[in-house]
């Protein structure tokens, strides 16, 4: 069995799209990491990102490039968080628990 969950194996956050499996629910998220998923808030079931993209700080004249739109992150849903025990963006960082 692979252990690749991800389309992207690097080291570094990435923008993910997800799509839940169960209820069809769609997301985006700045906060992506290789072979990490994030629970689905309707179904409570983990969803593996199907697209990753590298993140890029916004360009003020480039409005399609993907960024972190500072937006608090739901901790509660990410298994990245729950494997370090703390916010996966770092330590003082913005969260909802």
């Amino acid at each position: 069995m692979s252990s690749q969950k991800t389309p992207y194996q690097g080291s570094k956050r990435v923008f993910g799209d997800f799509r839940c499996s169960k209820c069809n629910r769609t997301w985006s998220s700045g906060n992506s990491w290789a072979n990490m998923g994030q629970k689905c808030k309707e179904c409570d079931i983990m969803i593996y990102p199907y697209q990753q993209r590298p993140l890029l700080k916004r360009d003020k004249d480039e409005e399609d490039y993907l960024y972190d739109s500072g937006a608090p992150h739901l901790s509660h849903l990410c298994e990245k968080c729950k494997k370090l025990g703390y916010n996966c963006r770092g330590r003082g960082s913005k969260a909802f628990y």
